[in-house]
């Protein structure tokens, strides 16, 4: 069985923590959780199943003079890494209450990034699922990931993450 790599920034927080949740409820024994901090493209490539997550603070974060977080800085190596026959799925972390015009941009941001490198994105999440007003991770009335909101949602997470897990599994093709 292929191992599964979980690219995740930044560290020490609610991404963190969600990151080692999906790789508990995959199984230990089949991931390798990296943080993108200081992380290089080929990091990637041996990897054929991947998950990338972040947080999302707002557009104007994105949009910022501001481009040192760990996913500016790592989002500029993917273009090191072998993408073919690679899967990747995509988590963002957001907060519908106080950032509802942006609620997982993140993830969309992501997404964009991954375009140009024709990887198959996996694990996208029905939208009427969530309370929010617009996001960049929608596309045909889906997140083109896992939605998660630990700031007012927390007590969804863990459902909102083992269904998503159970998806992903048949869409890796374990």
């Amino acid at each position: 069985m292929s191992q599964i790599g979980i690219f995740y920034g930044p560290e020490l927080g609610s991404v963190e923590k969600v990151a080692r949740l999906i790789a508990e409820r995959l199984g230990s024994d089949r991931v390798e959780l990296i943080p993108v901090k200081q992380c290089d493209g080929n990091a990637i490539n041996k990897f054929d199943n991947i998950i990338f997550g972040a947080s999302t603070i707002g557009k104007t974060n994105w949009d910022s003079e501001y481009k040192d977080s760990d996913w500016d800085v790592f989002s500029t190596k993917l273009k090191d890494a072998n993408w073919e026959g690679k899967k990747v799925a995509i988590f963002g972390l957001g907060d519908h209450i106080q950032y509802p015009e942006h609620f997982v941009d993140g993830i969309g941001w992501i997404y964009e990034r991954l375009e140009r490198f024709n990887v198959e994105v996996v694990g996208f999440c029905p939208a009427e699922d969530y309370d929010f007003v617009e996001s960049e991770a929608v596309r045909d009335g889906h997140f083109l990931g896992l939605p998660v909101d630990e700031d007012s949602e927390p007590h969804m997470t863990d459902l909102r993450v083992k269904n998503w897990v159970n998806r992903l599994v048949n869409e890796f093709g374990f």
